[in-house]
């Protein structure tokens, strides 16, 4: 099992591109299920949870090629009786897999994936995913941990998300690009993927308007085609290493990025003190002490959940106290006690942290929980005294692109242990 070694404290300097985004290119990848031409896919990046995406596709009947340098991707569509099933040994290392079943239940009329179930930062229920297939005309049945739906073709339909749910926002538009009328869809989540994902199915030839909003509104065809299509950058790898400026008092530019989508993330860094330059596409931010800053995480355009481990180890150096609140997942705070094994004071209390800096970090053997965690205790191992090793780091790899390189061109000591 790989590890991650440090040698700390270090100062991060340099410029680095930023990855395509993970969650944008995943659903990217399934929408090729409702596709009757080729898509080529580019900026996808090289991460575990990919791999595992296009190995379920590959069984699903899709001809997958990656490219070996440039993030290309080239999709070709099934032929006519391949599987409809997502087994549960396909599926069981990535949520994100659900995103089969929308597709497969609009193009082929019926799907069987195995249900995702729990992981390590909370219970997320695909019952909002349900809901939607049945308001347009799908049954559905829950047996041995598989959902079975299925529907002759699906028609148009009003619903409204009982939550703003991102994959639930997905499925649901993708499955009614090929309804039989208009879907409007309700409380959707407004996360820039999703917008991502419009644009892909809009290339396709589908008609979608709203997306970025609220409500959606989809007037179902008879087929979609292919096409070619770019993924956004990276959001979260972005923060993550300008996370890391402000924490080391760096000075770290991240090229080829989308500044619009990490509005409250800037905002906040310019709070703690940091100098935040923005010009086109690149990002730099410059460090030079910290304050506390309080964050809440909350749904786009808010702080994301998936910066909030980051913004702990930030907050470990920053002079004060900081609460950091987490209202999207009921479990996100497993990292805690391991910066706490590093020398950071912190106290839990139900949804919120308190943490109390700054505090000395010493470097210790660590172990990572899930993706955003291992991201967390890797930082934090930069700016702790001596040497840190991050422990089950196939949870990082299932979400940065060679983080270890990206580290080490930006002037960190780190090295991977096999």
């Amino acid at each position: 099992m790989d590890k991650l070694q440090i040698h700390g404290p270090c100062r991060l300097a340099g410029t680095i591109q930023a990855s395509g985004a993970k969650n944008a290119a995943l659903p990217a990848l399934t929408a090729s299920l409702l596709a009757t031409a080729p898509v080529t896919l580019e900026n996808v990046p090289r991460v575990q949870d990919i791999r595992t995406m296009l190995r379920l596709l590959d069984h699903l009947g899709v001809k997958t090629t990656e490219a070996r340098v440039d993030g290309t991707v080239l999709l070709e569509p099934a032929t006519d009786g391949a599987s409809s099933e997502a087994l549960y040994e396909l599926v069981k290392t990535m949520r994100a897999s659900v995103l089969v079943l929308g597709p497969l239940l609009a193009k082929r009329g019926y799907a069987r994936v195995s249900l995702p179930g729990g992981c390590a930062i909370g219970v997320r229920p695909i019952d909002q995913h349900l809901k939607a297939f049945e308001a347009m005309g799908a049954e559905i049945v829950l047996e041995h941990g598989y959902v079975i739906a299925q529907a002759d073709r699906l028609h148009g339909a009003h619903f409204r998300f009982d939550m703003p749910t991102v994959t639930g926002t997905e499925n649901a538009m993708m499955a009614a690009s090929l309804a039989d009328g208009t879907t409007v869809l309700e409380n959707c989540a407004q996360e820039p993927e999703i917008t991502d994902l419009a644009d892909l199915l809009r290339t396709f030839g589908a008609h979608i308007t709203g997306d970025g909003t609220d409500r959606i509104e989809i007037e179902g065809v008879e087929s979609l085609g292919g096409g070619q299509h770019t993924v956004i950058p990276d959001r979260i790898e972005t923060g993550t290493y300008l996370i890391g400026a402000a924490l080391t008092s760096g000075d770290v530019t991240v090229e080829k990025a989308r500044p619009e989508h990490l509005g409250a993330l800037l905002t906040a860094l310019e709070a703690v003190g940091a100098q935040v330059t923005v010009d086109g596409s690149t990002i730099r931010v410059v460090g030079n002490g910290m304050r506390a800053v309080d964050v809440s995480t909350a749904p786009h355009p808010g702080f994301p959940t998936d910066l909030q481990a980051q913004w702990m180890a930030l907050a470990t150096r920053a002079t004060g106290t900081t609460e950091v609140c987490e209202t999207i997942f009921e479990n996100r705070f497993q990292h805690a006690p391991e910066l706490m094994r590093m020398g950071a004071t912190i106290a839990v209390d139900d949804h919120c942290a308190r943490i109390i800096g700054p505090a000395h970090l010493s470097g210790a053997k660590v172990m990572a929980t899930d993706l955003r965690a291992s991201a967390c205790l890797v930082l934090a191992g930069l700016a702790a005294e001596g040497e840190t090793v991050v422990d089950r780091i196939y949870h990082l790899d299932r979400g940065y692109e060679r983080m270890e390189e990206k580290l080490r061109h930006l002037g960190a000591d780190v090295v991977r242990l096999s």
